[in-house]
C-alpha cells in the first residue's frame, strides 16, 4: 500500500464510519473501482482504532459520565444518573456481536459482492428517508428504555452486511420510534462505542494470531487520518443535523447505488 492510498482510504474510512453511508461498502467498493489490492487486516485495525478515538474524544464527557454512572449503579445496585443509558448501550451491542461471532464467516466470504451492496445500499437509503420524513419525532434521550435499546441494537445487527451502514441503520430505527434526530443520532453514535471496540479486538486478534506483516506508515496514516476525518465528520453531521436533515445522505445513496449497477453489475 503506497502513502496515497493508505491516505485516501483513511479519510474515506474517518468520514463514512459515521454518516449514514456505509463505511463498509466504501472499502470494499473503492479497490474494485481502482484495481487496488485488498488493504489488509492490519490496515483495517488501524482505521477501527482512529475512528473509536474520534468518537471517545468527542463524547468524551458524555462516555465518562455514562461509565461513571454506571459502574457506581452496579456498584449500589440502583439506577444512578446516566446508569440506565450505561445498560441500554450493553443491551444494544448484545445483537450485533451475537450476530457478528455466528454469521461474520459467512458475511466476509458471501456478502461482499457488488449486487448485495447495490440492494443494502438502495434499500436501507429509502428507508432511512422513510424514516426522516415521518412527523412527530419528540423523544429525548431522557425517554428510551430497554425495548429501544434491543431493537436499535437488532438494527446495529443488521449492518454487519457491507451496504447497509451501521449508523444509518440504527438512526433509522432510533427514528421510526419516534426519536428526534438529535437522540437518534447520538445514541447512535454512542453505541458505536463498544461494537468498534469489539471490532477492533477481533482485528487485533487476527494480526497477533496471523503471519501477517504489518505495513507500519500504512497503519499511522490510516489511523492518523480516519481519526481526523472522523471527529470532523461527528461535528459538522451534528451541527447541520436539522438544517439538512436526512435526505443528502438518501439521494447519495440512490445516486451510489446506480453507479454500482452501472459499474460493476
Amino acid at each position: 500500500m503506497d502513502v496515497y492510498q493508505a491516505l485516501f482510504l483513511g479519510l474515506l474510512q474517518g468520514l463514512t464510519e459515521f454518516l449514514p453511508i456505509s463505511s463498509s461498502a466504501h472499502l470494499i467498493l473503492t479497490p474494485a473501482f481502482f484495481g487496488w489490492e485488498d488493504q489488509g487486516v492490519g490496515f483495517d485495525l488501524s482505521v477501527h482504532v482512529g475512528t473509536l478515538l474520534a468518537v471517545v474524544l468527542y463524547f468524551r464527557r458524555d462516555v465518562f459520565g455514562i461509565a461513571r454512572d454506571g459502574l457506581i449503579s452496579v456498584g449500589q445496585r440502583r439506577i444512578v444518573g446516566q446508569g440506565a443509558l450505561a445498560w441500554y448501550l450493553v443491551i444494544g451491542t448484545i445483537p450485533a456481536g451475537l450476530a457478528g461471532l455466528a454469521l461474520l464467516d459467512m458475511i466476509d466470504n458471501e456478502l461482499r459482492g457488488a449486487s448485495v451492496i447495490f440492494f443494502t445500499t438502495l434499500v436501507f437509503g429509502l428507508l432511512l428517508g422513510l424514516a426522516d420524513w415521518l412527523p412527530k419525532r419528540q423523544r429525548t434521550m431522557d425517554t428510551l428504555n430497554w425495548k429501544d435499546a434491543v431493537i436499535v441494537g437488532i438494527a446495529q445487527a443488521m449492518a454487519l452486511v457491507p451496504g447497509t451502514s451501521r449508523s444509518g441503520v440504527t438512526i433509522t430505527a432510533g427514528l421510526f420510534l419516534g426519536m428526534t434526530r438529535e437522540t437518534a443520532s447520538r445514541f447512535s453514535f454512542l453505541l458505536a462505542i463498544p461494537i468498534i471496540v469489539l471490532a477492533s479486538a477481533v482485528k487485533l486478534l487476527e494480526v497477533a494470531t496471523s503471519d501477517v506483516i504489518v505495513d507500519w506508515n500504512g497503519f499511522l496514516i490510516g489511523g492518523i487520518t480516519s481519526f481526523l476525518m472522523a471527529i470532523t465528520a461527528i461535528h459538522f453531521f451534528l451541527k447541520w443535523l436539522n438544517k439538512v436533515g436526512m435526505w443528502p445522505y438518501v439521494i447519495y445513496r440512490i445516486v451510489l447505488a446506480g453507479v454500482i449497477y452501472a459499474v460493476l453489475m
